[in-house]
């Protein structure tokens, strides 16, 4: 199943994002760190690299992803220009007081009363925005909820006399070109769950987490995970938690809805869904697929040529 989730008010939102992008200096993309690239949205890439705008991109929740990993992940998007990375968690005050000051080298021009530093928060929903807005501010000013999409105005406040600071809606893009982004940020409730399955989402979660996690896994559901594949797995924490439907089957969506809650507090421990090196081979493969496709088309129109 290919999971797509564009609800209309995101339209919308990319529209004023646009126009307000002509009116900041720095851009602080906020992404979660168990998923950097997946949760990082192609249109704000798009649009920044219009204005030609700077980035902060903080890696929420790092607190939750596996630090070897997260290491990678800073070093990769800080060889990048115009670029600074940091991890964090948006929940923890000390972590976000350094915010403004990692963005004011990315601006230097912009420092005082006369010129304020004005600073935009963008990302998917559900990944920390309103948090870390509410954690700057020091105030409630953002509504912050379990379910994605909760913020669905932009605003604009001050920080600070020498700062500004504008809180966009969480935006997807229209198509998610890649079913792993989509099942992870189902996983990782960054998609609404009238857009997907859960027990397919658990599948997923369940199959990737055997692969690179099986110890934490065998920890958190006291289950052997030798010979196990994703739904496999679900089926183990049914019997182990006692997820019984009347009759006694197995109550397979129950179970895949502990697998997913479990992840998302990371109460199965500190995990990553993709590294660099795993996201470079899922691009490459895909490349290569398109190439194929392309070349298969090409014989298909002029059948001498492959000859």
């Amino acid at each position: 199943m290919s999971i797509q989730w564009f609800p209309g008010h995101m339209t919308s939102a990319r529209k004023k994002a646009a126009e307000s992008m002509e009116r900041i200096d720095v851009v602080i993309e906020v992404l979660d760190a168990r998923l950097p690239e997946a949760s990082s949205n192609p249109m704000i890439r798009d649009l920044r690299a219009h204005r030609q705008r700077p980035c902060l991109k903080i890696l929420n929740k790092a607190d939750l992803a596996d630090p070897v990993v997260t290491a990678q992940w800073l070093a990769y998007y800080n060889a990048q220009k115009g670029v600074k990375a940091v991890a964090l968690s948006c929940k923890k005050p000390g972590d976000v007081a350094k915010v403004p000051n990692l963005c004011k080298p990315l601006a230097p021009h912009r420092a005082d009363r006369l010129k304020p530093l004005r600073m935009m928060i963008m990302g998917i929903p559900n990944v920390g925005k309103s948090t870390l807005m509410n954690a700057l501010l020091k105030k409630r000013v953002a509504k912050v909820g379990d379910e994605p999409a909760v913020t669905k105005s932009q605003q604009v406040l001050d920080l600070s006399p020498t700062m500004t600071l504008t809180d966009t809606p969480g935006m997807m893009w229209p198509k998610i070109t890649h079913d792993a982004d989509g099942f992870a940020l189902a996983a990782s409730h960054a998609i609404g769950r009238n857009a997907v399955i859960d027990e397919e989402v658990a599948n997923f979660l369940g199959g990737l987490l055997l692969a690179r996690y099986p110890a934490l896994i065998a920890k958190r559901y006291g289950v052997p995970v030798e010979g196990l594949d994703g739904p496999a797995l679900v089926e183990a924490i049914a019997r182990r938690r006692g997820c019984l439907l009347r009759g006694g089957g197995l109550d397979i969506e129950k179970a895949s809805l502990i697998l997913l809650q479990d992840y998302r507090d990371g109460a199965i421990g500190r995990v990553s869904l993709e590294t660099p090196t795993t996201r470079k081979a899922m691009l490459d493969a895909y490349a290569e697929k398109l190439a194929a496709a392309a070349q298969a088309k090409a014989d298909e129109q002029d059948p001498d040529a492959s000859e």
